[in-house]
């Protein structure tokens, strides 16, 4: 089980599943909402239980991002028709036990800096 939050607290959740897919996106609809990157993984969306009131913001046609409408924390990505839902990763209580696994979206990235962690990329 992990546990997380928002910057202020007004939101918290809870992960009962194994995090998978653990990755940094690096497209610039991430980078717009984070000013950097993000780095998330996912679980079923049964397994995260969310306290608190999240907004949920229609990025495109395609996913919706959830954040705390206090603080602004960016805290859960959701694909439509999917059954997962991402959570923020620098959301969580330490220890996590979680490590990335790659990066998504690199040919999106900021020109502004490298990935040099040697993790895959993909495009």
């Amino acid at each position: 089980m992990h546990k997380g939050s928002c910057l202020c607290g007004d939101v918290t959740f809870t992960v009962n599943a194994a995090p998978e897919g653990p990755s940094v996106c690096h497209c610039g609809q991430c980078r717009n909402q984070s000013g950097h990157l993000w780095a998330s993984a996912y679980a079923p969306e049964h397994d995260i239980a969310i306290t608190g009131r999240v907004t949920w913001y229609e990025a495109s046609t395609t996913a919706k991002r959830g954040f705390c409408p206090r603080c602004g924390s960016f805290l859960f990505w959701k694909a439509h028709g999917e059954d997962t839902m991402s959570f923020a990763l620098g959301a969580l209580d330490e220890p996590t036990g979680v490590r990335l696994e790659k990066h998504i979206f690199v040919a999106d990235k900021g020109d502004y800096y490298d990935i040099a962690d040697g993790l895959p990329q993909k495009e």
